[in-house]
């Protein structure tokens, strides 16, 4: 079969197994964002999850033998809940950003791939292929921008002219010569309310991210967070969407096509107080299958402490103050004794100062130094 005839009958395929967009490109150097790496990296703009050979992440013929092409794959997601959930006083609740909604994209978008490589198997016997999703070496946003997927946006994202930036993507390289499909127009023009609103400055300028600001960044990591980010997380649980849901690209686009990408509320909005005190088992049970679980429940936990905070909710102040006293982990208990200074009130105040007469960890220390700080501050005003 001729290679052009195998892409037709590839495009047709893959909208028969769930795949949303596809296209081809051309498996030679990724030159431009190779530079943008070196430069990310001097900077010391990267957030250290990905892959750290910029050369890998750039050369398909070092991760794969004679190269001659890679297939780009996009899925689009939904932007909107179904059946809402309230978050009211007394009941307060965090949210997972969109990519963390559903199953994990990563075995979805697997499950697609693997499909394409079967297919195109049984078409063609020799063909060899190496697919990967984000956390693969290649950069999955400029196989899709070169495949003409779409335009990487100011935002970081790749925008798809039907999907907006609400789309999952992967790729696949073969030793197959198919025709690429050429790159589109970037169409943000002058537009540049992703760069203006972001919460921290993390878009340092259109398409330059400094994603040890990003907060998308921030919630995963497991240490104390910078008293900056506190401030900036309002009810995050895990990533921000911010960026995207300002986009005018965005505007109205709401994708419903696969059922695993379909939240359930009480996963993707669930409610604070609860998490402070969850088992390992019962985490992995409830959000084991979602991708903002990869690090774990600690990150998540310290973020709906914070969270407990932005929403100065008092009803939270039993719960917080047995963090601050039981918890094994530093991170937790310093956390929850800074967010029982921002919230108040005398047991706060009582707990916070027994704890700075039995607590052993300087950093726990300092945070309740903080909480206590706090209340001297309201005293004052």
């Amino acid at each position: 079969m001729d290679t052009a005839s195998l892409k037709k009958e590839i495009i047709a395929y893959s909208k028969t197994i769930g795949i949303d967009k596809i296209g081809f490109a051309s498996p030679s150097t990724f030159e431009e964002m190779k530079v943008r790496l070196y430069r990310q990296q001097e900077l010391r703009y990267q957030s250290g999850f990905e892959e750290k050979d910029i050369e890998k992440r750039t050369e398909p013929s070092l991760i794969f033998d004679k190269p001659k092409s890679i297939i780009s794959i996009a899925l689009a997601y939904p932007s909107k809940m179904g059946p809402k959930v309230i978050s009211k006083k007394g009941e307060r609740r965090g949210i997972f950003s969109r990519a963390s909604w559903g199953t994990d994209y990563h075995t979805v978008l697997r499950d697609r791939l693997k499909k394409l490589e079967e297919y195109i198997a049984l078409k063609m016997p020799e063909a060899r292929f190496k697919s990967m999703v984000d956390t693969g070496e290649l950069v999955d946003r400029a196989v899709a921008e070169r495949a003409g997927i779409g335009w990487s946006g100011k935002n970081c994202s790749i925008i798809t002219p039907e999907f907006g930036s609400y789309v999952y993507l992967g790729e696949m390289i073969t030793n197959i010569p198919f025709e690429p499909d050429h790159p589109m127009e970037d169409r943000c023009g002058s537009c540049n309310k992703c760069v203006d609103v972001c919460p921290t400055g993390a878009l340092v300028q259109g398409g330059q991210l400094n994603a040890q600001k990003c907060i998308a960044f921030v919630t995963q990591t497991k240490g104390f967070l910078a008293e900056e980010f506190r401030e900036k997380l309002g009810n995050r649980l895990y990533g921000c969407d911010t960026c995207q849901t300002v986009c005018p690209e965005n505007k109205g686009k709401d994708f419903h096509f696969h059922t695993e990408m379909e939240p359930n509320p009480e996963i993707a909005k669930p409610l604070l107080k609860p998490l402070l005190s969850i088992s390992n088992r019962e985490f992995k049970e409830k959000f084991g299958h979602v991708s903002g679980s990869w690090r774990g429940k600690k990150p998540i936990q310290r973020n709906a402490i914070i969270a407990l905070a932005h929403y100065r909710d008092e009803t939270a102040i039993p719960e917080l103050i047995t963090v601050m006293k039981d918890d094994p982990r530093p991170v937790l208990r310093g956390t929850a004794a800074w967010a029982l200074g921002k919230i108040g009130g005398q047991d706060a105040l009582e707990a916070l100062q027994h704890a700075f007469s039995v607590e052993k960890d300087e950093e726990v220390l300092q945070e309740i130094r903080k909480g206590l700080y706090f209340f001297a501050e309201k005293k004052q005003g």
